[in-house]
């Protein structure tokens, strides 16, 4: 995967991208990533790889300060279409490069966003970067079961889907390994087929 094949897959992913990743049980797994989050009035919030802006539907923007990017210009477009009077700030932007300073941020999103990435590891440490000291990042994405591998069909199929612009073989304690700041899982569950798909959330 790379940044110019991924604008190819999410031009076209973008006008039904809804139809698959918001609704179903992907509908009910966003629901449980976004139970239970402290969010206080006035938080700075930052939605890397925001796509279509469906998460955005499940907080209360009018108290919070949200700002979405998003590496695709035609998702961030559907997600503007979305809050077209709201207050949210949206900036196409590349979730390995951040443009922000450190510690900007008292909570940062990352919706499907790790296993889409050229270099998960980057845009983990860059979340990190500007994450404010105390504050929460959530994870929702696939990941491998902690200590596992992928089975010898999903190596096989791994290039294939690897196309449509998704990694199934991250490993997300690896990640976690490697990051370059500390820190802290508060919560790791299974939200969707199996543990497939976890909900992570992180306190730097």
């Amino acid at each position: 995967m790379n940044n110019s094949w991924n604008k190819v897959i999410y031009k076209l992913w973008s006008p039904i991208y809804d139809h698959f990743f918001n609704a179903g049980p992907f509908q009910k797994a966003r629901q449980a990533v976004f139970s239970n989050i402290p969010f206080k009035r006035q938080d700075k919030i930052l939605f890397v790889g925001v796509g279509t802006g469906v998460d955005l539907l499940r907080i209360p923007i009018d108290h919070l300060d949200i700002t979405a990017i998003d590496y695709s210009e035609d998702m961030l477009e559907q997600a503007k279409k979305k809050f077209p009077n709201s207050s949210i700030k949206f900036h196409q932007m590349d979730a390995q490069k951040l443009q922000f300073e450190e510690q900007s941020f008292d909570f940062v999103v990352a919706s499907l966003l790790l296993s889409v990435v050229p270099n998960a590891e980057s845009a983990i440490n860059e979340m990190a970067r500007v994450t404010k000291d105390g504050g929460q990042i959530i994870v929702f994405d696939k990941f491998l079961p902690p200590g596992g591998k992928l089975s010898l069909t999903k190596q096989v199929m791994r290039p294939i889907i690897g196309i449509l612009g998704t990694d199934i073989s991250i490993s997300f304690e690896r990640l976690l390994d490697k990051c370059s700041y500390r820190l802290h899982i508060l919560e790791d569950r299974p939200v969707l087929f199996n543990g497939m798909y976890r909900k992570l959330v992180l306190k730097k």
